[in-house]
């Protein structure tokens, strides 16, 4: 099992957040960048196996200020020794696919081959219809809503992502979809020196490009797809070879999710997915929980119960919410507490990656720095050949 630390990341305390507009404050992304870096640093030299951050834009409320992950991707490689790199995820509905390739391809080279690569849809329509305005008729499509605009913006998705895969591992691309024409039509290039030197040229007309550079992993960098919550996604994840992070969601349906991927890709339960997991550990339960309560659970109630994420944690047949210390869905407690909670959620879901979320900002840096560790050396060790 590999265990990857999950980041918004948010600037300011919830006392910060609280007084409103924290996001303007310059000083507050300056910290965060400061703690993220120790704590990277952290899990770098105790063997984690990579960091991941969000695709944000416009918050000035302070939470996920993450408007660049390949960005703070870099920012972190440049610090660290053998800290894998990724994004969970890059909303592809909203990019050019082509400047994506090229941007992880960059990293990548630019990281001695750690990066990762992780493509999400989009759903806060506050900053996908505005980043997405040209690419026609693509919104933010909300969890467990399966309407137009879903189908949409699923379909520039999955169009965007082979564009990015053809980029990577053929050295030259045309194509014609939906929405991207490479070329775009009749362009001329008459260049002697691509003549005698290039290719994509016909007769004077560019009929193909090369993106460039390639990716150093061959044929390109690992792909994830957070937060995969529905049937048709992690169907999509498991026929393209993408591990499908699922979100905190009620244990039947995991495991039926699970078994999807399981079959389709024919590989053995568990292969090829992971869980995100919120993680405290202190020194009582209690002590955990209170710092949960001012992180994990404030983060969620205020910021993402509003587009309908907690949903997933109801019982299909009830109604009823699962339990999140009882399920495995939260790590939070003492070490004791913690270790027995990850080994209730490996017993019933064999899943192959942890993304751990800790709530930089939210959760003291001294207590998020004492988390990292002691999952890595005290819980992992208990239940896992992950070191």
């Amino acid at each position: 099992m590999k265990v990857s630390l999950f980041y918004l990341p948010s600037v300011g305390s919830k006392a910060d957040i609280e007084k409103g507009r924290v996001g303007l404050q310059g000083h507050l992304y300056d910290q965060m960048l400061r703690e993220i870096t120790g704590q990277a640093r952290l899990a770098d030299d105790l063997g984690y196996d990579s960091i991941s951050f969000t695709e944000h834009h416009f918050h000035v409320e302070g939470f996920e200020l993450s408007n660049n992950p390949v960005l703070l991707d870099l920012y972190i490689a440049m610090q660290t020794k053998r800290l894998r790199v990724g994004q969970l995820g890059i909303v592809l509905p909203s990019q050019n696919p082509l400047r994506v390739a090229e941007d992880i391809a960059m990293l990548d080279h630019m990281s001695g081959g750690r990066a990762n690569a992780g493509f999400a849809r989009g759903y806060q329509r506050r900053w996908v219809d505005i980043m997405a305005q040209q690419t026609h008729g693509i919104h933010g499509a909300l969890p467990h809503q399966h309407d137009e605009i879903d189908n949409a913006n699923r379909a520039a998705f999955e169009e965007n992502f082979r564009i990015i895969k053809q980029a990577w591992t053929q050295d030259f691309i045309s194509y014609e979809g939906k929405y991207w024409r490479i070329p775009p039509g009749e362009t001329p290039w008459q260049l002697d020196a691509t003549a005698k030197w290039g290719g994509g040229i016909e007769n004077g007309i560019v009929r193909a490009v090369s993106v460039v550079p390639k990716p150093v992993q061959k044929p390109h960098p690992p792909i994830f797809q957070p937060f995969a919550s529905s049937e048709r996604s992690i169907r999509w994840c498991a026929q393209e070879g993408v591990t499908a992070v699922l979100p905190p969601l009620h244990p039947s349906l995991e495991h039926q999710l699970c078994e999807v991927y399981a079959e389709v890709s024919r590989r053995p339960l568990g292969e090829g997915m992971g869980v995100l997991r919120d993680i405290v550990i202190a020194d009582s339960d209690d002590e955990a929980r209170a710092i949960w309560r001012e992180s994990g659970y404030f983060c969620g109630h205020e910021w993402f119960e509003p587009f309908g994420f907690s949903k997933g944690l109801d019982d299909p047949k009830t109604g009823e919410p699962a339990d999140l210390w009882s399920n495995g869905l939260a790590f939070v407690g003492t070490v004791d507490t913690v270790t027995r909670q990850v080994e209730h959620l490996l017993k019933r879901l064999p899943i192959r990656w942890i993304f751990a979320w800790m709530y930089n900002g939210l959760m003291p840096h001294d207590r998020l720095m004492k988390t990292i560790e002691l999952f890595w050396t005290k819980v992992l060790p208990r239940v896992t050949d992950a070191r």
